[in-house]
């Protein structure tokens, strides 16, 4: 059996007809750069993840970005991030002209550790950006009573979460401004890249919709040293489209999580995800641990399976972050999962049969 590690199969062939009319009248409209598409899809994605504003922008760093323009950070200012992330977080940051501050993850969740938050807060600590990796919300509630104890902005990193929760508010809703990706591959995602911020805070809203484009509200006037970080036409006309399907699809990968879990319960050797109890997943990727990860993805591909490594090199490990002054062991946890983690397949539509080969050949591996 071929298992590939993400398929759009499924997906596309349930909204392929609403695709193709989506794109009939996105041509006919001969309107190409935000029109009524996208004013649409945000209004539909803000009213989905309650919140008083979505905008939408080019892709998820972008949105990163644009956040933290609009929280006013820049130059001088440190931003504490996970050190269990991807990239572009800490591009982000440096975008800016701030500084990352790494923080180390919770082992169990693979989330930014809020207990070792205070201990990096210093005078230069201007925001924090909390990662929902894999799926699973951050412990909110800590994080955002740390933000307010030392006036910091809250920009949640919301790109592999939409619809997971802490304590039954959805991620994306909490922080002052937050950002989110509709890459092709999320839960959400678009045939292309997209991406769009999240506020409740209708000025930094406008902000952003300034800045995305040109920082210009009227055509050749620039209040702003603005970007073109624009949302297309035909990818929030898609994403409208996704978005009626996505709460169905985020049941179907729960699914496959729990036959997952049940399958590799006897597996000694394999750490399975977990997650807190005021927190839900959404399962973006299912990561489990494992200290024979390069062997065991050896294994499967042998047997045609596919897995990916979620992240390979910490961000401060990175060529492009060696004259900041990190050094190799210096973020244990996030190195640790780095030569541990794999990614199993994941998507809306994997069968139970598909989950019980991939677990048979982890099983078979170890045994």
């Amino acid at each position: 059996m071929q298992i590939p590690f993400l398929s759009f199969e499924y997906m596309n062939r349930e909204i392929k007809p609403e695709i193709m009319t989506a794109f009939e009248q996105f041509f006919d409209k001969s309107w190409y750069i935000l029109g009524t598409s996208v004013q649409d899809f945000e209004a539909a994605y803000a009213h989905f993840n309650q919140t008083k504003a979505a905008v939408g922008v080019s892709n998820g760093l972008d949105a990163l970005h644009i956040a933290l323009k609009c929280a006013g950070i820049g130059a001088g200012d440190e931003v504490l991030v996970p050190s269990n992330t991807y990239i572009a977080t800490f591009l982000a940051v440096s975008y800016v002209g701030a500084t990352p501050v790494p923080v180390e993850p919770d082992i169990r969740t693979y989330n930014i550790n809020p207990d070792l938050l205070e201990a990096a807060v210093t005078p230069k600590t201007k925001a924090i950006i909390p990662v929902h990796l894999y799926g699973q919300a951050c412990n909110m509630d800590a994080i955002m009573t740390i933000a307010e104890k030392h006036g910091l902005k809250v920009i949640e990193d919301n790109a592999q979460a939409h619809g997971a929760t802490w304590q039954n508010r959805l991620t994306g809703s909490f922080g002052h401004i937050n950002a989110t990706s509709f890459y092709p591959g999320k839960n959400l995602g678009a045939f292309g890249d997209a991406g769009a911020v999240t506020t409740d805070d209708e000025v930094l809203a406008e902000k952003a919709k300034v800045l995305r484009n040109y920082g210009s509200q009227k055509k050749y006037y620039n209040e702003e040293i603005g970007f073109n970080m624009r949302l297309d036409e035909c990818q929030a006309a898609f994403l409208s489209v996704k978005l009626k399907r996505l709460k169905e699809w985020t049941a179907l990968r729960r699914q496959a999580a729990v036959w997952y879990n049940e399958f590799l319960q006897d597996c000694s050797s394999v750490i399975t995800p977990s997650t807190e109890q005021a927190a839900t997943h959404v399962y973006h990727l299912y990561v489990i641990r494992t200290t024979q990860r390069d062997a065991l993805q050896k294994h499967l591909a042998n047997n045609g399976i596919g897995t990916l490594i979620h992240y390979p090199v910490p961000p401060h490990l990175q060529e492009a972050y060696k004259g900041f002054g990190f050094t190799a062991r210096q973020f244990p946890v996030a190195e640790d999962l780095a030569q541990t983690c794999l990614s199993l397949p994941m998507w809306p539509g994997i069968t139970k049969e598909m989950v019980f080969e991939v677990t048979g050949q982890i099983h078979s591996f170890f045994s």
